[in-house]
């Protein structure tokens, strides 16, 4: 499983690994390796990540076993991570403790934090299984100490879903949402002016097969719901995704790549993050940060192939907690969508770490203004708990400068934390700076509330341009406004958190970049900043790693299935000939059959032919249109009834919609799981492709890596032939010789129609 699959190796050329160097570490070249947790917890499930207002970045994980390594065999109920650079991570506390545990949870475990910034306080979201709800509770830092506020959701809550998996998001206009739901049905509600409840309206947004962990991010005119599908938590046979829907609404709908609504009941496509053949397992459940070049990064969980698995705890003998460390991979946006790396997924090796630092500027941490030098009305260090030390001004209309010392490049990204701390004027994010008469600036303005650029070259304004803020906008608590500077583009962003929702966002045009200070500024009153810096802008990777390709046919490891009667001798049956099973009209007709395939219940028919040597790719073409809960048919590699990986369109029952079926294209595969207290001779487990139709080309791809003596296979689906969803990639132990083969299974009473079997040596 080192040797990821061909197209993960393409993107490799184009991104090399860099030095050696202990994993989870940035080194001073700027690098890191996953897992960025290493060395400091042992498990960090469903991250969530903010960066504070003193200028670390912050992470809160799932209740679990975290220092088991070191002997503790109990659970951290929310623990905390601090981090200045997102690559290198402290334990910083935990939420709760068994002590300080709300008593109406009622000693529930704690799943799936969620924290946001807003009025002034850190507002921390979470899971609460037990009482399947939804808790929050709030602190004056990003530690604590934290105050409960209750559950979130009513009983019932008004949607038909496990009351799990929040995630909040605040819209341009002010308003707060709130988004949950786990196994099968994720919904989206406002939220009241605190923050605490839902109210009105419950909107379901997304059905899916154990979809979950829903989060919304703005980017540019779209709402992006990412969200995770499949198996979170079933050590090296967990399947879990990261998958994104997008709408020009915060309540949808959201439709994937192809244009399906999340609604619809099939599986989608728009893959963000899968398994790709490498170490890394079952990635998902995640955060979104943006680094200070404007570079975003998923932070994610995901599982060791090599050592899946916590030791039992004495809380929860009878379940096997897999372990899940926090991961950390770029996000590219290509045509308009969000995918990790390119498509090449989780990364292994040494990758260039987040920016962390600033070409110029700071912060004002040690209460000083070293580095700073102000133009117009003196500015003054000043402290709080949270921000610590920040800088404080006052001018009249006339604006008052604070200034880096250092020049920041020409294209640019640059932020700071802003506050209008009196009842009138304006505070600034300052770029571009290279004398009062020559400067870009983007002003909090009080008394036009609104965020306002402003370019000035050579003393003289080329203009202004104003964008309403939301009523209500809470001018005398923190704000993050940021600039992108690129040529003539400006772009100018206010938001509470940093966290992909601003409430306010600008483009326009402005002179030609050029080179200066960064800092801030304050006009007609008094203004407060922090963490005002700017870097080099970053730039976008635009072009997706190719897709799987395949070679030649090989016409004697393929069946155009012409003629008549039983499949040519070229086939053989595994507990056959399946019962009306026949060649006609061009294609191989085989009714479902009841039985089935899987684990200990090794009752359905296989029809199996030999496989080319080496590495190759098979595809057929399926017609198939079942209705009830456990129909299935499409391809599989068979190496024996507790050895294989398949591709079928399946059909399931939802499990909180009663009566109702979705269908999935069903990657899994089916192997012994040694890892396990005791270990499992058989386990079986799928990943979730893209949309299903009643007509869909199917494709398996097989690789066989030699060097570590496993097999590593990767699925595809499409609707039309041509628009291929390249799925993850499943891998086994062995390297021994698979079959091709179909399956036409699960219950009686439809009917799949293989046209062909073409077998392309790769």
């Amino acid at each position: 499983m080192r040797r990821l699959m061909r197209t993960a190796a393409l993107l490799g050329a184009l991104v090399a690994p860099l030095v050696p160097a202990p994993a989870g570490a940035a080194d001073e070249q700027g690098t890191y390796a996953n897992p960025v947790t290493q060395g400091v917890v042992d498990t960090f499930p469903d991250p969530a990540v903010i960066k504070g207002k003193d200028g670390y970045w912050y992470a809160y994980g799932t209740e679990n076993p975290v220092f088991q390594s070191r002997g503790e065999n109990t659970e951290r109920k929310l623990p905390i991570l601090k981090s200045r650079d997102m690559a290198h991570w402290e334990y910083a506390g935990e939420v709760f403790t068994p002590e300080s545990q709300p008593s109406w949870h009622d000693k529930s475990r704690l799943w799936a934090p969620d924290v946001r910034y807003s009025g002034g306080k850190y507002h921390l979201s979470y899971s609460v299984p037990g009482k399947d709800t939804v808790g929050v509770a709030t602190a004056p830092t990003p530690t604590g100490p934290w105050t409960d506020q209750g559950a979130m959701l009513p009983k019932p809550s008004g949607c038909a879903t496990g009351n799990i998996d929040q995630a909040t998001f605040t819209d341009d206009d002010g308003t707060a949402y709130l988004y949950w739901g786990s196994y099968d049905t994720l919904c989206v509600a406002k939220l009241n002016a605190d923050r605490t409840r839902i109210k009105g309206k419950v909107t379901e947004i997304a059905k899916g097969s154990q979809m979950e962990g829903g989060y919304v991010i703005r980017h540019g005119r779209y709402y992006y719901l990412l969200y995770s599908d499949a198996g979170c938590c079933d050590g090296a046979y967990s399947g879990y995704q990261i998958k994104a829907g997008r709408s020009t609404s915060p309540f949808g709908p959201f439709t994937d790549d192809e244009g399906v609504k999340l609604t619809e009941p099939t599986s989608k496509g728009a893959i963000v993050a899968g398994a790709n053949g490498n170490k890394w397992i079952g990635p998902g459940h995640h955060a979104v940060q943006t680094d200070l070049s404007g570079q975003d990064w998923l932070l994610y969980h995901g599982i060791s192939a090599d050592d899946p698995d916590l030791d039992r705890i004495p809380a929860l003998p009878d379940r096997q907690l897999t372990k899940r460390p926090m991961l950390m991979d770029r996000m590219d946006w290509i045509d308009g969508w969000p995918v990790m790396r390119a498509g090449a997924g989780p990364s292994e090796e040494r990758e260039q770490a987040p920016v962390a630092e600033w070409d110029a500027g700071g912060s004002f941490g040690e209460g000083s203004l070293d580095g700073w030098r102000s133009e117009g009305s003196a500015w003054q260090a000043a402290e709080d708990k949270d921000a610590h030390g920040y800088a404080a001004g006052a001018s009249s209309d006339k604006a008052s400068f604070l200034l880096s010392d250092d020049s920041a490049p020409a294209d640019v990204r640059a932020e700071a934390d802003l506050k209008v701390t009196s009842g009138s004027g304006a505070a600034a994010l300052v770029l571009s700076h290279r004398g009062r008469g020559d400067y870009t600036a983007a002003w909090l303005d009080r008394g036009r509330k609104a965020l306002v650029t402003e370019a000035v070259v050579d003393g003289r304004s080329r203009g202004t341009k104003a964008t309403a803020l939301p009523d209500g906008f809470a001018w005398d608590q923190w704000h993050t406004v940021t600039a992108e500077l690129r040529g003539d583009r400006l772009t100018a962003e206010v938001s509470e958190d940093r966290l992909g929702d601003p409430v306010a966002r600008q483009e326009r045009e402005v002179p030609e970049a050029r080179s200066g200070a960064v800092g801030t500024a304050v006009r007609g009153g008094s203004a407060a900043a922090d963490n005002v810096g700017a870097a080099r802008l970053y730039t976008p990777v635009t072009e997706r790693v190719p897709e799987p390709s395949t070679g030649q046919r090989l016409p004697g490891y393929s069946d155009e299935f012409t003629g008549s009667g039983q499949p040519g001798e070229d086939w053989s049956w595994v507990r056959g000939p399946a019962a009306g099973a026949d060649i006609g009209d061009g294609g191989l007709t085989w009714p479902t059959q009841g039985g089935a395939l899987g684990l200990d219940k090794n009752t359905a028919p296989v029809l199996t032919r030999a496989a080319p040597k080496g590495d190759y790719t098979v595809e057929t073409k399926l017609h198939f249109a079942p209705d009830q809960a456990g129909q299935q048919a499409g391809l599989i590699l068979y190496g024996g009834d507790d050895r294989f990986f398949k591709n079928v369109h399946s059909v399931a029952a939802y499990r909180h919609h009663a009566g109702q079926v979705l269908h999935r294209s069903e990657f899994g595969k089916e192997g012994p799981r040694p890892t396990t207290d005791p270990p499992q001779p058989v386990a079986q487990a799928p990943i979730y492709g893209g949309p299903t139709a009643d007509t869909m080309w199917l494709k398996l791809q097989k690789r066989t890596d030699e060097a570590n003596g496993e097999t590593e296979v990767r699925a595809a689906t499409s609707r039309d032939g041509k628009h291929w969803v390249w799925n993850g990639v499943w891998t086994l132990p062995g390297t021994e010789e698979l079959k091709l083969g179909l399956v036409s299974m699960g219950a009686e009473g439809a009917d799949a129609r293989f046209a062909y079997v073409r077998t392309y040596v790769d």
